[in-house]
């Protein structure tokens, strides 16, 4: 599904990535772990067309995308959430993911402005479709509350509905569990499976061990920009040089 090879960045002659490269397989749940400064979210920047790498390539199912804008590679079906919240704090919870929505819309503005009978159904098809991510995410009831008034959690999940809202093929989430109590953690981790099931891939960084063992079909370790391991969570739990880098003496 998606494919890392060699990428290498550089910022004013500090290398945070150095000739990283993994698979990410169609219908998994893929992790990447490391420390703050390991260059996890370098890397998730570079493969959603953030930054620009100094060397090296990504490919989306064999296609190079590498250099791609982020709103090309949403329409290509990758679609990122970001450590920090990212909301439009003055809209509601309803129209945040119908935002997602419009950018798969067909009307143009003067239609729009002009209200016409086709753009009048397609808003009412895409109110129907957000709300129906918002139920899937569990926060149906909230749909005409101000995104800005949310508690912490219950935009997390708002986050989700409208990238699920964009039809990814392939979700790239920055620690998703940032911020949340164990039980958030724990409906989180029933989220991001029951995303799986929907066919979607996944790759998420994050720091809650018990989370990304739980979930993960595959990890991936990174180092001082370099990857360290990769393998099935029993591997990454009995790696030494994991065990000693990362995990501790005990997970």
């Amino acid at each position: 599904m998606l494919e890392v090879r060699g990428v290498r960045q550089v910022f004013g002659g500090v290398t945070a990535l150095d000739d990283v490269s993994f698979r990410v397989n169609r219908g998994e749940i893929t992790g990447v772990i490391g420390p703050n400064g390991a260059g996890k979210t370098t890397l998730f920047n570079i493969i959603t067309g953030i930054y620009s790498r100094t060397a090296g390539a990504v490919f989306l199912e064999a296609r190079d995308i590498s250099g791609l804008p982020a709103e090309r590679l949403a329409s290509l079906g990758m679609v990122r959430t970001f450590q920090n919240i990212e909301l439009f704090s003055h809209m509601t919870v309803l129209e945040n993911v119908m935002v997602g929505l419009h950018a798969r819309s067909k009307s143009g503005m003067l239609a729009c402005a002009l209200k016409m009978p086709w753009t009048v159904a397609e808003e009412r098809r895409i109110r129907t479709e957000a709300m129906a991510w918002l139920e899937f995410v569990g926060i149906a009831d909230l749909a005409q509350v101000e995104a800005g008034n949310l508690p912490f959690g219950k935009g997390r999940l708002l986050e989700l509905a409208r990238a699920m809202a964009c039809e990814p093929r392939i979700l790239l989430m920055d620690e998703p569990a940032a911020g949340l109590n164990s039980q958030e953690t724990l409906g989180l981790a029933r989220l991001i499976r029951a995303v799986r099931e929907k066919g979607v891939s996944v790759v998420l960084v994050e720091h809650d061990m018990e989370l990304v063992m739980d979930i993960c079909d595959r990890i991936i370790v990174l180092n001082l920009g370099r990857k360290l391991a990769e393998g099935t969570p029993r591997q990454i739990q009995e790696n030494p040089e994991v065990i000693s880098a990362y995990l501790g003496e005990e997970l």
